[in-house]
């Protein structure tokens, strides 16, 4: 049985900080250049690469079963955004419908029960009929239809770098590393803290899905199984389903901000589902703390407040990129500091 290829080790303090400081300056950098998309779609294809090669191995040679890997990954990635694109057009039709009737059988009936609920200082600001709600998004869309157009430009440039980003993944995945005698001390400990990076970021991201999928588990099983056996359906449940698995994929914030659609949802059936919904909701955050702790907690000795501080600064610093980024170079950074044994 062949034993693991040892890491690079650094030849002097010197080297080891040059390289330390140069990744720090090129993470931050992929952030400010708005490249955090394909890094993460690159990690994402080179870790897959990595974990599915040793099962081909054991039949084929290495070379060969990585050559497998990638050309099977980049079929099924490249069908899976087909039938992704196409399946998120099929679902939005089948569970908003008509877009009139959307308007008048889901918004309207929202506001109706919240004019009923809410105090008059709020009611007052609240639309009074279904043209009231029309034009008033028609409007706030001609507002900002500058702020849409270079929205729809940022989705076009961010599916391109995720693009690029799974095609480097695979490209570095299926290349060999040279002999440690053939890589000079900066390169050698630039590897080590790419190599770092990519297992902060399998620990964040793999160990995150699996909670999302739970999360989402409990959340179906209410929305579309309890919830219905007792003649109760919440609006857009499938629709909230699928929300809170992808924003599930943010550490803690995800919960909250799932809890919060659901909840919003629920109320808008009566007051009654909505402190129901906001009930069941609380033990699944609770449940999501555990999982933390278990979970993420276990794989970077990191618990849920560290890593929301981390999300907070990230946040104040960088945006919402930022918020995505953070779980991952925090996780990062505290391999570095465990690894000069600093913590």
């Amino acid at each position: 049985m062949n034993s693991p290829t040892p890491a690079p080790r650094e030849s002097s303090p010197l080297i080891r900080y040059v390289s330390c400081v140069l990744a720090a300056v090129a993470l931050l950098s992929i952030i400010e250049l708005h490249l955090l998309s394909a890094l993460l779609a690159g990690l994402l294809v080179y870790e897959l690469v990595q974990a599915v090669t040793p099962l081909l191995g054991q039949r084929i040679s290495g070379d060969r079963a990585r050559v497998l890997v990638v050309a099977a990954l980049g079929a099924i990635v490249v069908g899976l955004l087909i039938l992704l694109i196409l399946g998120a057009i099929s679902f939005f039709r089948s569970e908003i419908g008509n877009p009139e009737l959307l308007w008048q059988q889901q918004l309207m009936p929202l506001v109706e029960k919240a004019r009923q609920q809410l105090p008059a200082v709020v009611v007052d600001h609240l639309p009074d009929s279904v043209d009231d709600l029309r034009v008033g998004a028609v409007e706030l869309a001609r507002k900002h239809a500058a702020t849409l157009q270079l929205a729809g430009k940022g989705a076009v440039r961010v599916f391109v770098h995720i693009i690029i980003g799974l095609v480097l993944g695979a490209i570095i995945a299926l290349s060999r590393a040279r002999p440690a005698h053939q890589v000079g001390p900066l390169a050698a400990a630039m590897g080590l803290r790419c190599q770092r990076l990519a297992e902060a970021f399998h620990n964040i991201v793999f160990a995150q899905i699996k909670i999302s999928l739970i999360n989402t588990l409990f959340t179906a099983i209410f929305l579309l199984g309890a919830l219905p056996l007792l003649g109760i359906h919440v609006p857009l449940a499938k629709t909230l389903v699928v929300l809170t698995f992808i924003v599930g994929l943010l550490p803690v914030v995800g919960n909250l901000l799932s809890n919060t659609a659901v909840t919003v949802a629920a109320l808008s059936v009566s007051l009654g589902v909505g402190v129901a919904a906001l009930g069941f909701l609380v033990l699944i955050h609770k449940l999501e703390y555990f999982l933390n702790a278990r979970i993420v907690g276990t794989q970077i000795h990191a618990r849920a407040w560290e890593l929301l501080i981390a999300m907070l600064v990230m946040e104040a610093a960088f945006g919402l990129p930022g918020v995505i980024a953070a779980p991952i170079y925090y996780a990062y950074l505290k391999s570095e500091l465990e690894a000069e044994k600093l913590i």
